[in-house]
């Protein structure tokens, strides 16, 4: 659980020590402005509260690898995911967005505190444990926090313990082991279709190659 709580917190200080002209650039989410990924990260910070404050009397149905499916990459027709850019471009000055996510952000790794390891919580027609829950949420931190500064090579990254945890999570999703020789930092941008991989990386990844991206949902 303190892994979720390192890695949300990077991640906060990593959107406030975005300058505000970065918001209409683009992330590393394909077809997403920074300002579209803040509003999505708004939203995961509501799903943690909600979740949190929905206990469940009844045996977990998935754990914090299990919880996570591979799925089509997205088309962008998603409801949700076509929602998200007009409320993203509704809050119109940047400070409105970093003060949101800080608020409600905040209030979420104060829940995840305090929160009991072994409750059992529902989410997404879903039973599991408090601990599963936020452990499966460092993938997600990950991954969004190299979203963010996919464009900004001077912007602090996550660190070397969430990669490598959202590294290994990866891999038993996906039912892969990756190559040593490749970076964890690689091994996320490449597996799930982040970018493309280079020559190297795909005599390096053998078979695994053709079965990219790992898309988790």
């Amino acid at each position: 659980m303190d892994l979720f709580a390192d890695s949300w917190a990077a991640l906060l200080t990593a959107v406030a020590e975005t300058p505000d002209e970065d918001f209409g650039a683009p992330s590393g989410c394909a077809g997403w402005l920074v300002r579209d990924l803040v509003c999505h990260l708004v939203i995961d910070a509501q799903d943690v509260l909600i979740t949190l404050a929905t206990p469940v009397d009844a045996e977990p149905t998935v754990d914090a690898v299990t919880y996570w499916n591979l799925v089509a990459p997205p088309t962008g027709d998603d409801p949700l995911d076509a929602l998200i850019p007009r409320l993203a471009a509704a809050y119109g000055d940047p400070a409105l967005l970093k003060f949101h996510l800080d608020d409600v952000g905040s209030a979420a790794g104060r829940a995840a505190a305090l929160a009991d390891p072994v409750v059992r919580v529902g989410t997404r027609d879903e039973v599991l444990t408090v601990a599963d829950y936020l452990s499966a949420y460092v993938l997600e931190w990950t991954l969004h926090h190299l979203d963010l500064v996919a464009h900004r090579p001077s912007a602090a990254g996550p660190s070397e313990r969430a990669l490598a945890a959202a590294r290994s999570a990866l891999e038993r999703i996906a039912g892969v082991t990756f190559p040593a020789s490749l970076p964890d930092r690689d091994v996320l941008l490449v597996g799930t279709g982040r970018r493309g991989p280079t020559d190297a990386e795909v005599a390096a990844l053998g078979g695994i190659a053709e079965r990219l991206p790992f898309v988790v949902g």
